[in-house]
């Protein structure tokens, strides 16, 4: 929320039975979210990828946002991997374009 406005929706999923019955699944995990449980469990997140593409809204990404009419979003799946290479999450973000400026800073 910015400005008390809906920004950002997002949705994660995670291998049910690597979380089963641990804090991740409760509707508050808790200080430092999904990647401190998922630390707790020996999975800590080490290394992520993400794929960012942009698209207009569907009418209840539109609703839920409440964007103006023409605003796109940006959609970021992120793919959390622990250091031996397992996916322990995947999030799936629906983002209001106007609200965010995404910046990479990485070595050629």
């Amino acid at each position: 929320v910015l400005d008390g406005k809906p920004v950002l929706l997002a949705t994660s999923f995670l291998p049910a039975p690597m979380v089963a019955g641990s804090a991740i699944t409760q509707e508050d995990t808790g200080p430092g979210g999904i990647y401190a449980r998922l630390g707790e469990l020996g999975f800590a997140p080490a290394h992520f990828r993400e794929e960012i593409r942009s698209r207009m809204p569907s009418k209840e990404e539109a609703d839920q946002l409440s964007l103006s009419a023409g605003t796109p979003v940006i959609l970021v799946c992120r793919t959390a991997f622990a250091a031996e290479g397992r996916p322990v999450e995947v999030n799936e973000m629906v983002l209001d374009s106007a609200s965010y400026v995404l910046e990479y800073d990485f070595d050629a």
